[in-house]
């Protein structure tokens, strides 16, 4: 019996020890979902409620108490308004689809040398662009309208695609798996009211669709011929070709060796 019960004891040891290992997990890869978006201002101030509502129950304030009560009985129907496109992009995350994910090392290099050669002319020329490279999360729902073109990513080509006098260069063009696959797409514009009055289209594109999926989002500005890069919903701005091919190169590596 006594054997059974050391038994017991070691698997019930294992089973807590698992159990802690994958909540650490599951927190681990929700910090890193919100990180650097508002979900992190959003959970503070629901942490500041938590604490208030403590301070209440211990403090005697009844009546702060009670509507703090009625509040966080309904505080999961909150936490899923005001974080559903972090739950819908985390749910869309479910489908891997890594955009380098049949493309040598090599290969890569040669894409991303070929979008900042391409990203450093069109902002020579103050030529808008639009440019979005997708990565885990598939962007199929944003492809329904646009010219299908399947092609070797070349920055002669992106730049024929984005002059004026094309009839698809007001879309956004998209790269898949390493490949040019559609241009004259349509994106959705960010919401957001605190975002900068004096950003354009192009880039309220490039926002809104950052808050949706993972994709990169590269920006040449028609206006000022700056180049910006939007992932997460936050825009790098003024990138040279330097810190342009450092950024892609650090968001778009798959860990692959020569």
């Amino acid at each position: 019996m006594a054997v059974f019960d050391e038994m017991f004891k070691n698997v019930r040891w294992m089973l807590d020890a698992l159990d802690i290992a994958l909540v650490a997990f599951i927190i681990y890869r929700i910090i890193l979902l919100i990180k650097g978006t508002r979900a992190v201002q959003m959970l503070i101030g629901l942490a500041v409620i938590l604490v208030v509502y403590v301070a209440s129950q211990l403090s005697g304030l009844y009546t702060l108490q009670w509507l703090l009560d009625n509040f966080l009985t309904s505080i999961v129907l909150v936490i899923v308004v005001i974080f559903q496109n972090d739950i819908r992009r985390a749910l869309m995350h479910v489908g891997r689809n890594p955009f380098f994910a049949d493309v040598s090392y090599r290969e890569e290099t040669q894409v991303i040398d070929e979008l900042v050669d391409a990203a450093v002319n069109l902002a020579n020329k103050r030529i808008g662009a639009l440019v979005v490279i997708e990565r885990e999360t598939g962007l199929k729902g944003f492809l329904e309208v646009g010219v299908e073109i399947d092609a070797k990513v070349s920055s002669d080509l992106i730049c024929a695609i984005f002059l004026p006098a094309s009839p698809i260069h007001d879309g956004a063009l998209v790269l898949q798996q390493g490949r040019l696959k559609k241009a004259g797409c349509f994106l959705p514009l960010a919401q957001n009211a605190e975002i900068s009055k004096t950003l354009g289209t192009r880039h309220r594109a490039a926002i809104g669709l950052t808050e949706m999926v993972d994709a990169v989002v590269i920006v040449v500005s028609e206006e000022t011929g700056k180049i910006s890069v939007v992932v997460g919903a936050r825009m790098t701005r003024d990138l040279d070709s330097t810190s342009l091919r450092r950024i892609l190169m650090r968001l778009l590596d798959s860990g692959r060796k020569l």
